[in-house]
């Protein structure tokens, strides 16, 4: 599903990515791990096409993405990609339920199509009972599932995570930790998740070392 291959990027003279290939099957859930600065959420964000790298190539279902122009490659990262990332980023003034149809208007999808989809994500997250409910009046952890099934309402081709429950109380992160499983399970996700919690890295059904912008397994 994802192949990475070569990737550089460097920060000025910083070089933060030293040529870094790995790939990632369909419904695989991989975890990358490291210490700070080893380069995780900088592959991440190249791997989900909100950075271009210096060197090398990402395909994500055999779409080479940066052969795309500016414009296909924004819809393609809107149809293809979903993301979670340590804080929920909900937009206040919107309900659960709106929050979660966004990207799905954003793409331009038929509006009874989106609202399905989000009612029926929403009824996965166990969270139907709170759709109506603005991100202020739900729990930290309420919020993270709403944000996932925001990543989730186009059915997209890979979900990538940075730091999911990096923000959360033990409870609610171990619950997030058994949802990407169950989004597997049920859905055939592929989950890429950059962490520093080896509980969930272990979890995964691969575990991928980062040091000093190199992959070391």
């Amino acid at each position: 599903m994802i192949r990475v291959t070569d990737i550089h990027k460097h920060y000025g003279t910083l070089e933060v990515l030293r040529g870094v290939s790995l790939e990632v099957a369909a419904g695989e859930v991989v975890s990358i791990v490291g210490a700070s600065g080893a380069g995780k959420t900088t592959l991440l964000q190249i791997m989900g096409t909100l950075s271009r790298p210096d060197g090398g190539s990402v395909r994500i279902g055999g779409t080479d993405v940066f052969a795309l122009n500016d414009r296909a490659l924004s819809r393609f990262r809107n149809e293809r990609i979903g993301f979670v990332f340590q804080f929920h980023h909900l937009l206040p003034e919107f309900t659960a339920f709106e929050n979660v149809c966004i990207p799905g208007f954003i793409g331009k999808r038929p509006r009874a199509e989106v609202e399905r989809r989000a009612t029926e994500l929403l009824q996965l997250m166990d969270l139907a009972s709170r759709r109506d409910h603005k991100p202020g009046q739900l729990s930290g952890g309420e919020q993270q599932r709403v944000a996932i099934a925001r990543a989730l309402v186009n059915a997209p081709a890979v979900l990538l995570a940075d730091e999911p429950s990096g923000n959360l109380d033990s409870r609610n992160r171990d619950e997030i930790h058994r949802l990407f499983f169950d989004l597997r399970d049920r859905l055939g996700q592929t989950i890429v998740i950059v962490t520093h919690d080896e509980g969930l890295a272990a979890m995964a059904d691969r575990r991928i070392t980062m040091r000093d912008g190199l992959v070391l397994q």
